[in-house]
């Protein structure tokens, strides 16, 4: 059996859309299949499609720099073709596409966690909803001077945008919604969306759709943004005003310090939580691309157990010189780090010490104290798109 992988074009769209809606018991989707900032693989098997793969053009925020990811998503492989390694292959083929593509990360939502680790790829970070019951709403304290709020209108997307980038910049993993992949019209579609104007730009904003459910129904909150505390309890206490209309309200988690610090959530309270992995496609590029602490002046010697990833594997030196950090060829390969341990690593989702007691990190911990202190950010790293 011969598997053949290339980049999927427009003429196979009824073949990648048909093994989808197998493959995911959805609807066929509609509308192109290539779409601006996206591209993706096709596996053939004696010409007919075995499997697909998808990549989105993303960035996600790290030490306050974009870093370039590619997205994957919408791995499908048709019944008949399974179990011959058809989604190892598009996998391997699709860390050298992201590599030319200047994407030295990767993030995906995982249905089989474990298909993905043989991979590379491990759990960085979260994708969470919390549940806020009108009463817990109304408990949350009254802004001392509530901002007034109008409807957006389309001359305001520039500015929502650099709102949102405001504060996603300080929250790790979280994306820069770049165009074309993001499209900031769409906004607009939403029920609900309300700015806080500032003398500068935007203060906050408030994006949500009606849903029904229960006796009167559900606002769905997807973003809930402000650059300020005024702007958060301002736009909370607009979620209040709707006692009496809602049973509850379900806020898309895109700042944390929202519910964690301003929200009257109990002690136990519903939070939906999606995991997603990450996987360093090349370390290089990603530490190159990455904000990261100022310290002094270190080295760490690593050895890169890669066998997917070749260009990176083997001896590698992170070094700390002047404020700036860099990988370089060379080392003693003191500490040992394996392609699953450096997805949460670069994320700060895990330490040195819970990678080595996962089998994914070797050394001397004195060794990796560096590695540590480079990624000891506060918070858990989060997403707040889907793809």
């Amino acid at each position: 059996m011969s598997v053949h992988i290339r980049e999927f074009t427009e003429d196979d769209r009824d073949a990648v859309f048909r093994l989808r809606k197998v493959a995911f018991n959805g609807t066929k989707p509609s509308g192109p299949l290539l779409r601006p900032g996206s591209h993706g693989l096709l596996a053939e098997i004696d010409g007919r499609v075995a499997g697909v793969l998808g990549i989105g053009s993303y960035a996600q925020f790290y030490g306050g720099a974009a870093v370039p990811m590619g997205g994957i998503g919408g791995v499908a492989v048709d019944g008949a073709y399974r179990g011959r390694g058809i989604a190892n292959a598009l996998l391997d083929a699709a860390l050298t596409t992201m590599r030319e593509h200047g994407q030295p990360l990767s993030a995906l939502y995982a249905t089989v966690p474990t298909l993905y680790r043989r991979r590379g790829w491990e759990r960085a970070g979260v994708f969470e909803w919390v549940e806020l019951p009108m009463d817990r709403l109304l408990s949350v304290p009254k802004p001392a001077e509530p901002i007034p709020s109008r409807p957006a209108e389309k001359s305001d997307l520039p500015a929502l945008h650099e709102c949102y980038l405001e504060v996603a910049r300080t929250i790790d993993g979280m994306a820069d919604r770049r165009p074309p992949r993001f499209e900031l019209d769409k906004v607009l579609e939403m029920d609900l969306v309300s700015v806080l104007p500032g003398p500068n730009g935007l203060r906050g904003y408030l994006t949500a759709t009606r849903e029904p459910g229960g006796d009167m129904g559900r606002l769905k909150v997807h973003d809930l943004i402000g650059v300020d505390v005024e702007a958060q309890l301002t736009l909370l206490a607009s979620l209040a005003s709707w006692a009496g209309l809602l049973e509850a309200v379900d806020l898309r988690i895109t700042d944390p310090a929202t519910v964690n610090l301003l929200g009257g959530t109990p002690l136990r309270y519903s939070v939906w939580t999606s995991t997603w992995m990450q996987r360093v496609v090349d370390l290089p590029a990603a530490v190159a691309a990455r904000g990261w602490p100022r310290l002094a002046n270190a080295a760490v010697d690593l050895e890169v157990v890669d066998d997917h990833a070749p260009w990176h594997a083997g001896l590698q030196r992170l070094v700390v010189e002047d404020g700036s950090v860099r990988v370089e060829p060379g080392g003693t390969g003191a500490v040992r780090l394996h392609a699953r341990a450096l997805g949460p690593w670069f994320s700060g989702a895990q330490n040195t010490h819970a990678l080595r007691r996962a089998g994914l990190l070797e050394g001397d911990p004195a060794d990796a104290v560096v590695l540590d202190q480079l990624t000891a950010s506060p918070g858990t790293p989060r997403l707040a798109d889907f793809f």
